[in-house]
């Protein structure tokens, strides 16, 4: 496993971490541990989660993710694992977050709340990474991240972050962080795989000239590219599956985002081309994201823990100007393939 700085923090994650959403719902308390150890005994540190998690979110499962990884976290040294967690977004977006009865927000009240409830389900005295899950609209940044910064100089989270944030809105971040002396966002968590490569259009050179770093999830595009989507099928226990038939009109136009006409048809390419090279899809997805220098760790997570095989064998997968020159002859064939 190679390891990586997250920004100009002293974070030096595994360039594969472990994403755990899947914890409560599609992996039960025994496999969850299991795939934590099998991540753990192969040299993955980065374990990122949130306040939400586990998904499909709901009312009665919000956390128990945490709750999963606090109880593991017990059997290793503390100081050996990233701990990453975040705070839900405003609920004047895209999504009402069923926690703290819907009214969520980017406020120190809702900040200081999540993290302290956080802190307590993941039994532990402090987050290495905590990170807001998606923008608030209505509550200016200035006074998120005097909120955020208080909770660095009280040793409760050593570094902070953002997710699914625009380059405006990052930029704007950091520029006020800069100016009243408050504690910037090291890394940014946006989705960024073969089929959604948007993050190189902007995102990229920014990160590059700020020393901020990509946490990319998702790289498997919601598991579209491991191919199990394609010729028509919908496993009955893959996300998507149930997202399409969904009576909520959000989780039916993700579905549509993440399969199409053209995400399909982007996929079978990609798995032709890592047929020739020996690997699976799934490797050669996770490869690629390897690739740039902005990306500190890319997340990946799984129902079960052999899942995790394939992942972890892009570590040793060698990413030549070939390979690449294939992968971009299908991106401009097939242009955003998620829009």
């Amino acid at each position: 496993m190679n390891y990586r700085y997250i920004g100009k923090s002293g974070l030096r994650v595994s360039e594969i971490g472990l994403g755990t959403m899947t914890f409560g719902t599609n992996a039960n308390k025994k496999e969850s541990f299991k795939i934590m150890d099998k991540a753990y005994e192969r040299g993955i540190n980065l374990i990122d989660t949130a306040e939400l998690y586990p998904s499909p979110v709901s009312k009665e499962l919000a956390g128990l993710s945490e709750v999963y990884i606090g109880e593991w976290l017990q059997t290793k040294p503390r100081d050996s694992i990233i701990l990453a967690s975040k705070v839900a977004g405003g609920a004047n977006s895209w999504f009402i977050p069923p926690i703290r009865h819907g009214l969520t927000a980017l406020d120190s009240f809702h900040i200081i709340k999540a993290v302290e409830a956080s802190l307590k389900r993941l039994n532990t005295e402090y987050l290495d990474l905590y990170q807001i899950h998606w923008s608030d609209t209505t509550v200016p940044i200035e006074e998120t991240l005097k909120a955020l910064d208080i909770l660095v100089k009280s040793g409760k989270v050593r570094y902070i972050g953002t997710s699914n944030d625009t380059a405006y809105g990052l930029t704007k971040a950091n520029e006020i962080a800069k100016h009243k002396k408050l504690s910037r966002f090291q890394s940014i968590q946006n989705n960024f795989s073969l089929n959604n490569p948007r993050f190189l259009d902007e995102f990229s050179t920014l990160c590059q000239e700020e020393q901020i770093s990509l946490l990319a999830y998702s790289p498997l595009a919601g598991g579209v590219l491991s191919g199990k989507y394609n010729d028509g099928n919908y496993p009955s226990n893959a996300r998507y599956s149930h997202h399409i038939s969904s009576k909520a009109l959000r989780e039916r136009e993700m579905a549509k985002r993440f399969i199409n006409p053209k995400t399909i048809e982007a996929t079978k390419s990609y798995m032709n081309l890592a047929k020739d090279l020996g690997v699976s899809s799934v490797t050669l997805a996770i490869a690629w994201t390897l690739n740039f220098d902005f990306v500190a760790s890319t997340l990946t997570s799984a129902r079960a823990e052999e899942q995790l095989d394939e992942v972890l064998q892009a570590t040793e997968f060698k990413m030549t100007d070939d390979i690449l020159k294939e992968i971009e002859k299908i991106q401009k064939d097939i242009l955003y393939p998620m829009g």
